[in-house]
């Protein structure tokens, strides 16, 4: 049985096979309408959200299979109390496969060390979002011709941005891809996403200003500044209106720049560039329910199998009980019964729920 937590569990070959799948889903829909009949989707959403359910649920339903679930934790037994790993056991009695959004991060990961299905990370907390990195790898690949030698602008939220943190880490698996990391210092990546290119030695740098590095950009990949991830409204109002893109900033771009978004937007682009060819986050809401059903249909083993390369680095990963994770998003901030569990990466002890650095306690 295989989870998607992280882009890393799946292989570059895996991805190029859900990348095709998607092409041939929209080449020729009548193929996959019916694929999952009698199968059901759970959507485990704990925090809102818009596109990411409803994407599901439509994939699901355009595969011919059904959708159990719900929308926020308060209508769920985790306003009694319920753990995630007791929730997990017990939708998997319910339904084939899960897609869960969670505002701690590590929660998905916890759901897969016991659900009896397939889960699907459909979001956690600031750390990762892997189906939103496969739609966004799926309309570079469906606009570009190619996820390889490209330069990739990331603007606004780069430190609480879990979309930016997963597509990074993806892309960072590619020849030829250099980074442009355009925030304040205050939302820069986080040190694990720095160390990350620093290891693969993946060319990047870090600017504040958008204008001067239009011109040499082939994707622009913006993100709103995300309020409900600060710890203060007066440091949020501070930095809100960091970077707005307009008319005259697009006219610095390549004909072939492409606009992405993980949505929803607030103000950082600004309405009149909708109307610009290169504005593509609309049609990255299509590309996402197109690679959502070749991902459901790959965990449920309804796609030929390819075989996955082991691509993650072997680490060390034990149970630490002089060690605490220190992330307050952290997954075991609110299920005190989890094992602290850490992973020796380059000397440094990193929470295998939420991969952040943890010190002696």
């Amino acid at each position: 049985m295989r989870h998607l937590i992280d882009p890393m569990d799946l292989s570059l070959k895996e991805i190029g096979q859900l990348l095709q799948t998607g092409d041939d889903i929209i080449a020729h829909p009548e193929k996959y309408a019916q694929m999952c009949r009698g199968k059901k989707l759970a959507t485990l959403f704990y925090e809102p959200s818009t596109r990411t359910r409803l994407s599901f649920e439509a994939a699901m339903l355009e595969l011919g299979g059904s959708v159990v679930g719900f929308s926020s934790a308060n209508s769920s037994s985790a306003a009694k109390g319920e753990s995630v790993a007791d929730t997990a056991q017990v939708v998997g009695c319910f339904a084939d496969i899960i897609a869960m959004r969670h505002p701690k991060e590590g929660a998905p990961a916890v759901a897969a060390g016991c659900s009896p299905v397939p889960i699907i990370n459909a979001g956690d907390g600031g750390h990762q979002h892997p189906t939103q990195t496969l739609t966004d790898l799926m309309t570079i690949h469906s606009l570009l011709g190619r996820v390889d030698n490209l330069t990739v602008g990331l603007c606004g939220d780069l430190k609480f941005g879990r979309t930016v943190h997963s597509l990074i880490t993806a892309l960072s698996r590619y020849s030829g891809v250099r980074f442009v990391l355009i925030a304040p210092q205050e939302l820069q990546i986080p040190a694990y996403i720095q160390q990350l290119l620093d290891e693969k030695k993946i060319p990047y740098s870090k600017v504040q200003g958008l204008e001067a590095v239009m011109p040499e950009l082939d994707i622009l990949y913006m993100t709103r500044i995300q309020k409900e991830r600060f710890a203060s409204e007066e440091e949020y109002l501070r930095l809100k209106d960091s970077y707005i893109l307009d008319t005259e900033k697009m006219a610095l771009a390549k004909k072939e720049m492409y606009v992405l978004h993980p949505l929803p937007r607030v103000n950082e682009i600004s309405v009149q560039v909708d109307k610009d060819p290169r504005a593509a986050y609309f049609k990255q809401v299509f590309y996402g329910k197109i690679v959502r059903m070749a991902l459901i249909l790959k965990l449920l083993g309804l796609l030929e199998e390819v075989e996955p390369t082991a691509e993650k680095p072997a680490q060390r990963e034990e149970l630490c009980h002089s060690l605490t994770c220190q992330n307050p998003a952290c997954i075991t901030t609110i299920e005190q019964e989890l094992e602290q569990s850490f992973r020796l990466v380059n000397g440094e002890y990193r929470c295998i729920y939420c991969e952040a650095a943890s010190s002696k306690a």
